[in-house]
């Protein structure tokens, strides 16, 4: 008879199941579950009326919505530029094709303060992008503009890296049946390629959006920093942090968890949409 445990293992070349469900679960609770833990517990010493009278002023409320409102739109631009980037990669062989992969790869190895100064003096109102666009009269350094920049750099490899492999694996022959079949290159895309690499997209975006959530170091650097402006809420949390009031900057901390857990809920479930209707497509 299968017993309730046999039915959780997998056939596996490393035995002890018990050993490395213990051991993963010890790391995941030193690493993850304790730390949040102990961030919602100093947050929760502020009490509930303690707690919403921090979140609910309007700095906070301007920076919790200049962080998100503004990730969102990163993720959502490097959604469709990854991908555009991805498909260039995979289905086209050039000159230089390895070095541009491996530029893909820069804001993964750059130190973020490091890219934080690089995109400052190129989009300062000195430098010579920011000269340009400044003959357009844009300005893009020291505003929400540039905060935008710095997290599209930050994003995109993220969704590239994730669309990449997946794109890699479709069977062209697929989509050369469907042009034989009269099928339009849209419609070839959508029906055959979007519905395969839809997981894969919803998962770059979420990596990205998170990637994006919680960036300071790049950030800061280009963003200006005005309060109820250009103020993201990393920032806001160090300020309060500088200031000792330990309390307001969980309570911060925890708000941006408790969104950016919504968030990523909201986008597994579109994930999960995604796979079911491609599996039953």
């Amino acid at each position: 008879m299968t017993t309730l445990s046999s039915r959780w293992r997998k056939p596996s070349v490393i035995p002890g199941f018990g050993l490395t469900l213990g051991l993963t679960l010890m790391w995941l609770s030193l690493i993850v579950l304790i730390p949040l833990s102990g961030l919602v517990l100093k947050a929760a010493t502020l009490g509930f009326s303690g707690f919403f009278d921090t979140i609910f002023t309007a700095r906070v409320l301007a920076s919790l919505k200049l962080s998100f409102g503004l990730s969102l739109i990163a993720a959502a631009i490097n959604l469709v530029l990854g991908l555009l980037i991805a498909w260039v990669l995979v289905r086209y062989e050039f000159p230089l094709r390895r070095i541009l992969s491996a530029m893909v790869d820069i804001p993964f190895a750059l130190p973020t303060a490091v890219a934080g100064i690089a995109l400052t003096s190129l989009y300062a109102p000195n430098g010579p992008l920011g000269f340009l666009f400044g003959l357009i009269g844009l300005k893009i350094a020291f505003t929400p503009l540039g905060i935008l920049v710095a997290l599209i750099f930050i994003g995109l490899p993220f969704v590239v890296r994730t669309v990449e492999p997946v794109l890699a694996d479709i069977d062209q022959a697929t989509e050369e049946a469907a042009a034989c079949l009269g099928a339009t290159r849209f419609a070839t895309f959508r029906r055959i390629i979007l519905p395969a690499i839809l997981p894969a997209l919803l998962t770059g975006f979420a990596l990205a959006f998170a990637r994006a959530v919680g960036e300071y170091g790049s950030v800061i650097f280009i963003a200006g920093n005005l309060p109820m402006v250009s103020e993201i809420a990393p920032l806001l949390i160090v300020i309060k942090l500088e200031e000792f009031e330990y309390e307001q900057a969980t309570a911060i901390a925890v708000a941006m968890l408790l969104a950016s857990l919504a968030l990523l809920f909201l986008i597994n479930v579109l994930q999960a949409w995604g796979r079911k209707r491609q599996g039953t497509g």
